[in-house]
């Protein structure tokens, strides 16, 4: 007998059976063409979002600069606005979103493993309590005989 019934959360069963997602699982699913799709969209993204992509569409920028000079003002600033910036940009933000994607996967990663540790030690706080009631219900079981045999042994005596 215990002092308190436990009812465990029903995720704990399902998280028994899962693990975490990773991100090679979200595009390894659905149809053969899905995962195709999404396999070379990754693969695409990842290459237009290096730094080493950003170096070359700047390289490749700079070929229509001395077109966008003599247009005179104009030319330049659609040069700038139409080629440069969408080119160079382009990759640069993918670089910095994909920076951003890894520090939140980390910290989901991390997020994940403080949760473990906290469901593992709150199993241990409930299998310390369950030692607890016993030495509690042994102490109570004594302290009725105890009680018991005093109100006995008074009822003897007079």
């Amino acid at each position: 007998m215990t002092l308190y019934a436990h009812v465990p959360h029903p995720h704990l069963k399902h998280r028994e059976a899962a693990r975490p997602a990773t991100v090679d699982e979200q595009y390894d699913r659905g149809t053969p063409i899905a995962r195709f799709n999404s396999a070379l969209a990754v693969a695409i993204t990842k290459g237009v979002g290096s730094m080493w992509c950003a170096y070359a569409f700047a390289v490749l920028t700079l070929f229509g600069l001395p077109g966008a000079i003599q247009a005179g003002v104009a030319g330049l600033v659609q040069w700038i606005a139409q080629t440069f910036l969408q080119l160079v940009l382009l990759s640069i933000i993918l670089v910095g979103q994909n920076v951003q994607a890894a520090a939140s996967d980390k910290r989901a990663l991390d997020t994940y493993i403080d949760a473990e540790a906290i469901l593992h030690e709150a199993q241990q706080i409930h299998l310390h309590l369950l030692e607890q009631d016993k030495v509690l219900l042994a102490q109570q079981a004594m302290l009725g005989e105890l009680l018991g045999g005093a109100a006995s042994g008074r009822e003897e005596g007079s």
